[in-house]
């Protein structure tokens, strides 16, 4: 089925689409009442496939609501996040944004994969896969993490000052969950930038610094391939 024909059977209006990403068609609609709106479909895929039970999980609690769902088409209608700017471009202090937003997500993850299954899927090799089981083995509390949590994943909003989008979760120790904010590039690619998002996350969130520390190595190296800048270089800083 196209998007025109989900739109038809939604009654949504369509405008104008969202540049293309990697998650499939993202376009901008309106519910017949008027309501502004994103219907996304896209491919479903592991890291993906209970977004849809996470948003919903999370009930527009510091993330875009989610209005409605078709899950054998892929099919997700969100709550428009508008001006939609990113974090990374848009807030005088991101990192202090997002921890903020960070304990609002860590809530009950009954039901989600855990992160001791997807450490066993990434199968990795030598002392990190060593490390990457040794921590999987000794978590703490199991929460609900957005494993892809970086400073574009959360945008600009009219309902709260700030809302994160496109989850991708997992069942992990709080940790493992300020990962992709360390390692990521948006907020700056250097080894300087690198360690004081590090070392701010974890000493505001009262977070342990070695077990972040290596959560961030295991799963940079994990999702290293096909990366926009060179994450092997993130390890090094962190090792």
């Amino acid at each position: 089925m196209s998007v025109e024909e989900l739109a038809e059977e939604w009654e949504l209006t369509l405008g104008e689409p969202y540049p293309p990403g990697a998650d499939g068609v993202v376009v901008r609609a309106e519910l017949g009442d008027g309501t502004r709106a994103v219907l996304k479909v896209a491919s479903r895929h592991r890291e993906n496939e209970q977004e849809a039970d996470a948003l919903d999980r999370w009930n527009g609690d510091g993330a875009a609501r989610l209005l409605r769902r078709d899950d054998e088409r892929g099919a997700l209608l969100l709550e428009r996040c508008e001006p939609g700017t990113f974090l990374s471009v848009g807030a005088d202090d991101p990192i202090g944004v997002l921890v903020g937003l960070l304990p609002r997500l860590w809530i009950d993850a009954t039901g989600f994969r855990t992160l001791a299954d997807e450490v066993a899927w990434w199968d990795l090799g030598g002392d990190i896969g060593e490390l990457a089981q040794e921590l999987a083995a000794t978590q703490g509390e199991l929460v609900l993490a957005h494993q892809d949590l970086h400073a574009e994943n959360v945008v600009a909003a009219e309902r709260e000052p700030w809302l994160v989008i496109d989850p991708k979760p997992l069942a992990a120790e709080r940790e493992f969950a300020v990962a992709p904010i360390v390692r990521g590039p948006e907020l700056g690619h250097s080894k300087r930038d690198v360690l004081y998002r590090l070392d701010r996350l974890c000493a505001e969130l009262g977070l342990n610094r070695e077990r972040a520390r290596g959560w961030t190595i295991v799963q940079t190296t994990a999702w290293a391939e096909g990366a926009s800048v060179d994450l092997h270089e993130v390890v090094e800083w962190l090792s």
